[in-house]
């Protein structure tokens, strides 16, 4: 039972129209699903990827209009990162954020990699990755109808920062449950702060990092629009999962159990310091009820809302993908 890397990171957002615009139009990821929270419909939730939502290149939205602003803490995932081709992307990005006035700092190196670190425009954080020195979990493939050249584009989710008051504690399940391990550190951005903990799991790289920093300085997080909600971890199979699901509760970690997600099976657990994880299969997919070129351009429901849909469609304030 491995842990093959990064599966996708859930966020919030207040306003469903522009992030799509951001995330489509200037990010150029591909909507693969414009979907509902399965356990609210009420609300949408879009799934943005690379091609055709490939397992580790998406990153998920949940709308939930009116949504206060995030006060920003600990026992938090604070940081999320995307992968690009190298190095020379990055100077494309760095310009492309200029000309679109999106906030961003100056490429720099962490962790051995040169990044650039941005945010949308409600405080989402983000950070570009370039994959230049990379090896392990291979990228996605950026969409051939993306606003953004291909050799430029998104091809996944990097590292994943969590931001917690004990680091021992998150360690522990990540080794000693989930299989990864700790491979390097770096310093803090931060001065007198503990070095930055990466650890890897699977075929490693940047696609199956979690970078672990400790701040017992900061109050805990208060999520709003711009907080991230979960990370889910890749497992390969339902097979695979339902085991998982017996070493979870085998080291009495409170759990949802087994869940199915439609587009794939999952099990949610809480860590020491309260960040949300989640397991989830590699498959089926989001082709399992769309076709390959149009997928999120209509409203996917899994078939158990479906003799919803009428009262969901009501619900909800369109979105122009046109």
């Amino acid at each position: 039972m491995i842990i093959k890397g990064i599966h996708h990171v859930s966020a919030h957002t207040a306003h469903a129209s522009e992030n799509y615009d951001f995330y489509t139009r200037i990010l150029g990821m591909r909507l693969v699903k414009k979907s509902v929270n399965q356990d609210s419909p009420s609300m949408y939730h879009l799934f943005y990827a690379d091609e055709i939502g490939n397992p580790g290149t998406d990153l998920t939205f949940f709308e939930i209009p009116m949504l206060a602003k995030t006060h920003r803490g600990t026992n938090s995932i604070s940081n999320t990162s995307l992968r690009v081709a190298n190095d020379a992307s990055l100077k494309y990005w760095e310009k492309r954020f200029r000309e679109y006035g999106v906030k961003q700092e100056e490429i720099t190196e962490r962790a051995g990699h040169q990044v650039l670190a941005f945010e949308d425009s409600e405080g989402q954080r983000l950070t570009l990755v370039s994959d230049e020195k990379n090896s392990g979990v291979q990228p996605g493939t950026p969409w051939d109808k993306s606003p953004v050249p291909k050799e430029h584009g998104i091809t996944g989710l990097g590292p994943v920062r969590l931001t917690v008051r004990t680091a021992a504690a998150t360690a522990g399940i990540l080794k000693e449950i989930l299989g990864f391990k700790q491979t390097r550190s770096y310093a803090s951005d931060e001065a007198d702060q503990p070095d930055i903990l990466v650890f890897e799991t699977g075929k490693g790289g940047n696609g199956s990092e979690i970078h672990l920093e400790e701040r017992r300085d900061l109050p805990v997080e208060r999520p709003g629009r711009g907080s991230v909600h979960h990370v889910a971890f890749r497992v390969d199979n339902e097979e695979e999962m339902h085991r998982w699901v017996k070493e979870i509760n085998a080291a009495r970690l409170p759990n949802s159990g087994f869940v199915d997600r439609y587009y794939f099976r999952s099990l949610y657990f809480r860590e020491p310091n309260g960040i949300l994880f989640e397991l989830a299969t590699d498959g089926p997919g989001f082709a399992t009820d769309e076709d390959v070129d149009h997928l999120g351009e209509s409203l996917a429901l899994p078939p158990f809302l479906e003799s919803q849909r009428d009262e969901i469609e009501q619900g909800l304030k369109p979105i122009d993908t046109k």
